[in-house]
């Protein structure tokens, strides 16, 4: 970060150069300016009708501060801290200038840009032309008022961007599309997924349906094993049955 500057330096070299002993080159260095500029103001060659602007009385300087400065010249001046808090102030850089004698090319630059990086946005090609956004709209509908007569042209080659901007813009748009083909992708993923089987089996009208379960038929019971004595009786049965047979046959 620069260190800070008083308010008005050439007002206040001014001032400095004519109240007090300092030298020149912390004149310089305090209000930022170059050592001649300082030996100018001292000699009236520079800062003609400028009139001092006094340091102490608006709180950049104090008295303790600038007669330890005369004492020792190799003292560094610092400016006083302010009693009122001052926000920075952050201002947006505005549309790119281009020169009179290039604003006739920037039509062909857009026709350009639109044929070789149709990916760009409007703003994008507005930054580095330096044209708005109805010329844009114009020349790629194809009814601007000199469409018939415009060609592409690249435009760093016609000097009203550089090509590093170029290349920045166009990575940005690179990265731009692929997150939304990633994000598109997601949506896709997410639209294809199954339906229960309660929803897509249901009849159309009719609430969902109770789910049926399969029941395996159960295996048949095996038959007790018979005994031993259950066997000879069995058997001694059915030789009856055969004995009892023949003697009606005789």
């Amino acid at each position: 970060m620069s260190p800070r500057k008083p308010l008005m330096p050439k007002a206040t070299a001014v001032w400095l150069v004519e109240n007090t002993s300092l030298s020149f080159e912390q004149i310089a260095e305090f209000c930022g300016l170059h050592v001649l500029e300082v030996k100018g103001i001292a000699d009236g060659d520079v800062a003609h009708g400028i009139k001092g602007m006094d340091p102490i009385s608006n709180g950049q300087l104090t008295r303790e501060e600038i007669k330890r400065g005369e004492e020792d010249h190799g003292h560094r001046l610092t400016l006083a801290d302010s009693k009122v808090d001052i926000p920075e102030v952050k201002t947006k850089p505005g549309p790119r200038y281009t020169p009179v004698s290039r604003r006739q090319d920037r039509p062909n630059a857009v026709v350009w840009l639109l044929r070789n990086h149709p990916e760009l946005k409007d703003s994008q090609i507005m930054r580095l032309v330096g044209t708005t956004k109805p010329t844009i709209a114009s020349i790629r509908d194809r009814t601007h008022w000199n469409s018939n007569n415009l060609t592409p042209q690249d435009p760093v080659t016609l000097g009203l961007c550089s090509q590093t901007d170029l290349d920045s813009e166009v990575k940005k748009a690179a990265r731009r599309l692929e997150r939304e083909k990633k994000e598109q992708g997601k949506k896709l993923e997410k639209a294809g997924t199954l339906l229960p089987t309660a929803e897509t089996t249901q009849a159309p009208g009719l609430g969902p349906q109770p789910t049926v379960e399969i029941v395996a038929p159960k295996e048949e019971e095996a038959a007790p094993e018979e005994t031993e004595a259950e066997q000879q009786a069995r058997v001694f049965a059915k030789l009856q049955e055969l004995g009892s047979g023949t003697k009606t046959e005789d």
